[in-house]
Parts: C-alpha cells; structure tokens; sequence
C-alpha cells in the first residue's frame, strides 16, 4: 500500500473529523460514495450522509478527537483503526448532554477509487459509546 493512501486516511480524520469542516468531505469521497454502515434513522446516503455523521458527532462532542492509531491495506482497500474521544457536552442521538468522557474505537475499511474514497464499511463499539454517556447502564461486575 503506497504512503499516499495511508495520508489520505489520516488526512480525513485530521482536516474533517477532527475539525468538523464538512464542506472537505468532497476532497475526500467520490459523487457516488456508498457508505456500507447504518447510520441513525434518517441518515442520508452518500456525501451528504458522511457529512451528517460528523455534524452529529460535533454537536455532541465539540471536542471530539480523531486518532488513527493504525492503518493497513492492500491494493484498493484501506484498514484504519481509530480512537475517538472527547467531552458529551451537546445532545446525541436524544441523550442529552451528561458531562462524561467518551473513548470509544471503530474499524473503518475504505475501498478507494484513484485518491478518494468509493465505499466505506465500518464497525464502532456503540454499545460502550452509549454506557459512557449513560444512555445504557455499565455491566454490573461479577
């Protein structure tokens, strides 16, 4: 996998994610972006549903941090695992804002066409995401 595809992947996290600027989203997906993972009812499809998704994110987390901490691929296809953190001070999802910390990771795979992104695939632990802004009670422990 060549050190271009790997700057992309790290590049969206840093200059859309990590910044909320969504009118990038295009520098980084092609017109016809399918995106493989559920969102929230009434997530849109393509671009502008990519764009949903940090909007949402924002606004429940202002802070919210990106850290890819390892990105993998061959051929056509990215692997990255991420990081995200930051503070549940705006609604999410109907919960309203708690206060708490989140730290949650999800896998993203990207198929790219040339230097954008084609297709995405993902997997978050958004059970954890939830018990930590105490949407869902913690596991009792043993």
């Amino acid at each position: 996998m060549s050190d271009q595809n790997k700057d992309l992947a790290k590049r969206f996290y840093d200059e859309v994610v990590n910044t909320g600027d969504v009118d990038r989203v295009p520098d980084f997906c092609t017109e016809d972006f399918v995106d493989h993972e559920e969102g929230p009812p009434g997530t849109p499809d393509g671009i502008e549903g990519v764009k949903a998704f940090v909007q949402m994110f924002h606004a429940g987390f202002p802070d919210l941090q990106a850290t890819v901490e390892d990105v993998l691929g061959e051929g056509d296809r990215i692997v990255a695992r991420v990081r995200f953190t930051g503070t549940h001070e705006g609604e999410f999802m109907g919960v309203p804002p708690s206060g708490k910390r989140i730290d949650v990771e999800t896998i993203d795979i990207v198929r790219l066409e040339g230097d954008k992104a084609a297709e995405h695939w993902g997997v978050t632990d958004n059970m954890k995401l939830m018990q930590q802004i105490g949407a869902i009670p913690q596991e009792a422990p043993a």
